[in-house]
Parts: C-alpha cells; structure tokens; sequence
C-alpha cells in the first residue's frame, strides 16, 4: 500500500512540474504585454509562495485587501508560475511574479514595501523573512480550531491578525513566551463584509443545505474530512427527499491524497448531476466557485468539517452540523465552540434529514451558536470587521514610520559624531 501511495505522489509531483513548466511558457507571454509596476508605488506586499491548489487560500482575501488597497497600495508577490497565472486572471490585486529570490529582491528594492502579509505557512515565506525594515504580518486564511492555529510558527512573524476571544485563548495556551498584547490584532473575519456571488437557483420551498467538507489531511491527526465517511450517505438522503436543494462545495485539495477519498467525491459529483437530470427544478449545485458568501448565506443548514468552513458558518449565525472525524487519531480541541456544536457522526449520515430539521427548529442550539459567534469574531454587524483590520494596518504603518524615523536619527547622530571625531582629530 506504501508502494502505491509513494508512486502516486511522484505522479503527482511530476505532473505538478509538467503543469509549472507549460504555465511558466503561457506566463511569459502574458507578463511581457502587461504595463510594468510603477516604482515605489505599493507599501503592502501579500507573499504567497503556494502553487494554483491552494488559491482558495488567497480568494478569500481578494476583497478585504482590495478595500484596503485604496488606502495602502497592495501587490501580490506570487514565485510559482500557475498561481501567477491565475491571479493575472481572476484577482483585483496587483500582480509580481518573482520566481527567483533575485526577482523578489528586485521588486522590493523598486519598491517601498513596509507590511508583509501571509496566507499560510509555505515553507517558502522563510525566504521572505530575511528581509528587514517592514513588519511580516501573518494574517492566515481562515479561523478555527485546528492545530495548524496553534503553531509555534507564530513567533516567526513580528505580527498576527487574530479573529478574537477565541484565537487570543488557543495561542495563549500553546505558545511559550509570546507577548500577545503587543503581536497580535484581533481583527474578526473582514471576509465577512464582503460575502459575494449570485444564486444560482431561484429560493422556493426546498430547505437548502450547504454540505462544504474539507480534504482528507495528510497525516492521521489532521483527518478531518468526511467525503468518504458520511458525505457519500448524507447527499444521497437528502437528494432523495425531493425536499431538499443541496450545495455540494467540496475543498478543492479533496482526494489529492487518498484514492478512496477521490472516489467518494466523484461519486456525489455523479449523484447531483442524475438528480438534476432527473429533476430539472430541483437546482442542486456542485459549487467549484472562487467565490464564497452566497452558499453560507443562501444555505438553512450547513454540514461541514472540522476546518474553517465551521466558522465562517459561525460568523452568519445559521444552524450548523459538525461532522466528526472517524480516525479515532484526528486531533479535536474541545476547548471552543467543539465543545457544545451539533456532531454529526457518521451512523447519523443515515439520518441526515431528521438531523437537518432537529437544528433548524433547536432554539437552545441558535443561541448556543450567537454566543460562540461572538467569542470567536466579536461585533460580527456590517463593517465592523472591516474597520478593524484597516485600524490594524494604520497602527503599524505608524510603527514603521517610528522605527524608520529612529534609525534615521541614529545614523544622522553617528555621521555627526564621525565628524566631529575626525575635525578634533
């Protein structure tokens, strides 16, 4: 079984480079007809080293910091050639491509960078670190209680934006020695005041529900997903009630890991098309969107895994169903909303429908969900977030202008004293 697994991710990796080598000739082409950045024009710089499977890492900020851009000049710094492409094609943000570490010192020497933001945790962004005189700001992609939030990575960065309460409880408990206060912002979930995109169906009587499972991990403790384990059961339950409209939004690593996983995920893909087919009104959506907003809005009940999907659910405030991870070596903290969310396992997968209508009729689980929503994101009405994170980016743009302003006057102080040194000499 090692053998196929080992064999499968050498495919993988070639077929990753194959497809890097073909973006890199496309881009080539692109890049040469595109204006070039204007010089000393942005002072945010968002760093992703990631390749084209992890944009859903950076989509989810393409409005925040395109709000924000209006203030602060921002520009993505992209090194692989498939991301490039795609945020050429599809993000409002600016675009450089730095391949090289000598491309990226390029740019940032043309360019007055003084806040770093990163999505993630690529090993890459080390490279990126080793340049001074502007804050590294770790701003993540999302909230919740998995271990990657706890990660003494953390102190790597000489910033963080945190969602709130609940971020502040997690990284005090975990990390040794981290001045909180002083590091991090609880900025909420910005993300949250932008929620776009048009319904694809016209809303009727069907109860709506929005099934957005995660990957299946790559080790035992991170094997959060439920494709596999209840999602193939729920969808076929609920696509047969004639009741029911479902959103499937699987992750978009989902299966890269795991043959049976892929399947699992074909197969639903397969059953919401024969549904559809069989009932043209009955509208259910495979959503493979950039867009996220309209599925958590549109949705009366979400069934999501253990990854942040549960709290942008959390940040609407609508009934949620957790699904809990067969793999008895899947680590869940019980700490946070974990402790008091609706589980669904996977024996109740058989009963989904009873389970859809138990949550959307539990006042007690409503309020329990409000509560929450406020530990984990604060004031959670219109704006707010937003404003937050803009407060944020203000304060340390004072900070490096203070910073910047002391080591001007220590080197105008020093260049005096070499003066007056050589005129008594």
């Amino acid at each position: 079984m090692g053998v196929i697994s080992d064999g499968r991710k050498a495919l993988n990796l070639l077929g990753e480079a194959i497809a890097n080598r073909r973006a890199r000739a496309d881009l080539a082409h692109r890049l040469a007809a595109l204006t070039p950045l204007t010089p000393g024009h942005f002072k945010i710089a968002v760093y992703f080293a990631d390749g084209k499977v992890n944009m859903y890492q950076m989509r989810q900020w393409y409005q925040p910091l395109a709000g924000l851009a209006k203030k602060w000049p921002v520009v993505v710094l992209t090194r692989t050639a498939t991301a490039a492409a795609q945020l050429l094609e599809e993000s409002p943000l600016d675009v450089a491509y730095v391949r090289t570490v000598r491309e990226l010192e390029d740019t940032l020497e043309e360019q007055d960078i003084r806040i770093v933001f990163y999505v993630n945790q690529n090993a890459k962004n080390f490279q990126m670190f080793r340049y001074g005189r502007r804050w590294h700001v770790f701003i993540n992609h999302g909230e919740s209680d998995k271990m990657y939030m706890t990660t003494n990575q953390f102190k790597s960065y000489d910033y963080a934006f945190i969602a709130g309460d609940a971020a502040r409880e997690r990284l005090t408990q975990a990390l040794w020695d981290y001045d909180l206060d002083r590091r991090t912002f609880a900025i909420g979930r910005p993300q949250a005041d932008h929620f776009a995109g048009r319904l694809p169906f016209v809303p009727d009587e069907r109860t709506v529900v929005l099934y957005a499972p995660t990957w299946e991990g790559d080790r035992a403790s991170a094997a959060y997903g439920s494709i596999a384990t209840h999602g193939v059961t729920l969808v076929k339950n609920l696509l047969g009630t004639g009741q029911h409209r479902v959103i499937y939004r699987p992750h978009p690593r989902s299966g890269v890991m795991d043959h049976a996983y892929a399947q699992a995920n074909r197969e639903i893909i397969s059953m919401i098309q024969h549904a559809n087919h069989a009932d043209p009104q009955a509208k259910h959506v495979y959503d493979q969107g950039i867009e996220l907003g309209w599925q958590l809005a549109a949705s009366d009940v979400a069934i999501v895994d253990i990854s942040a999907m549960i709290y942008d659910r959390l940040a609407v405030g609508k009934p949620v169903l957790v699904t809990r991870p067969v793999n008895p070596a899947a680590e869940i903290d019980a700490g946070g909303y974990l402790q008091e969310c609706e589980w669904l396992t996977a024996e109740g997968a058989a009963r989904i429908v009873a389970e859809v209508e138990r949550v959307r009729d539990d006042a007690e689980a409503t309020a329990r969900l409000r509560r929450w929503s406020r530990h984990y994101f604060g004031d959670t009405s219109p704006g707010e977030a937003t404003a937050r994170f803009h407060a944020a980016v203000d304060t340390l743009m004072e900070r490096w202008d203070e910073y910047a302003a002391q080591e001007e006057n220590s080197a105008h102080e020093a260049s005096a004293q070499g003066h007056n040194t050589q005129e008594s000499a």
